[in-house]
């Protein structure tokens, strides 16, 4: 049912440093910062040749990044996305084996302009887990 990996993401203390990083100390090309209001954070994408990489810092006081950096202020991977064919078809087959799906169940459109859906962590090993259908 899952296809490529489209990307890990990375909650930071501090979106300009950590894309400098990417930048400047690994070569990586670093895309420009984006505000997701629905999602609560900004992005930055760093292109890879396999996949990409996407940082994560919040927007605003209800953003859930903010409470992931007051447990994890240094930062820290908060998710992995894979890609699906038909996200509805996916939430259905993984409700049906008992996945949880986060929120009301009706995907959401993500960074990429895709619907996306994400998935409690409890049961897939301690991972939040992000399905966007390509």
């Amino acid at each position: 049912m899952i296809g490529r990996l489209n990307h890990v993401a990375i909650a930071v203390p501090d979106l300009d440093a950590a894309s400098a990083q990417y930048r400047n100390t690994l070569g990586a090309k670093v895309g420009a910062p984006q505000d997701e209001p629905d999602h609560g954070v900004t992005v930055v994408f760093i292109e890879l040749p396999n996949t990409k990489i996407e940082l994560l810092y919040p927007l605003g006081d209800d953003s859930p990044i903010k409470g992931f950096l007051e447990k994890n202020p240094s930062g820290g991977i908060h998710h992995i996305c894979y890609e699906v064919e038909d996200i509805l078809a996916a939430r259905d087959h993984l409700k049906a084996e008992g996945a949880r799906v986060l929120g009301n169940g009706e995907p959401k459109i993500g960074a990429h302009g895709k619907p996306v859906l994400f998935l409690h962590p409890k049961d897939f090993n301690g991972c939040l887990v992000e399905l966007e259908q390509v």
